[in-house]
């Protein structure tokens, strides 16, 4: 498997847990019809997962961007 290949599944990741927290939030204090609250959520929590899928979307990003360099370098080293 190439750098490439990890570095996407990585940026897929983080996307899922993004959305899975932002989900979360957006859920956040929701009620029933009867006034009860059906959602209770760690604010705190859900903000640390927002905040570490942002980093590892930034470093699989630099990863895919380090990988494409490397590529480019050897294309010109074989030129």
């Amino acid at each position: 498997m190439d750098v490439s290949s990890i570095a996407l599944q990585g940026i897929t990741a983080a996307e899922a847990q993004l959305e899975a927290a932002a989900s979360n939030l957006a859920n956040a204090g929701a009620c029933s019809s009867d006034g009860t609250n059906l959602v209770v959520v760690e604010i705190a929590t859900e903000m640390v997962a927002l905040m570490t899928a942002k980093t590892l979307v930034e470093v699989n990003l630099a990863t895919l961007k380090t990988a494409d360099q490397m590529q480019k370098a050897l294309v010109d080293i074989k030129a």
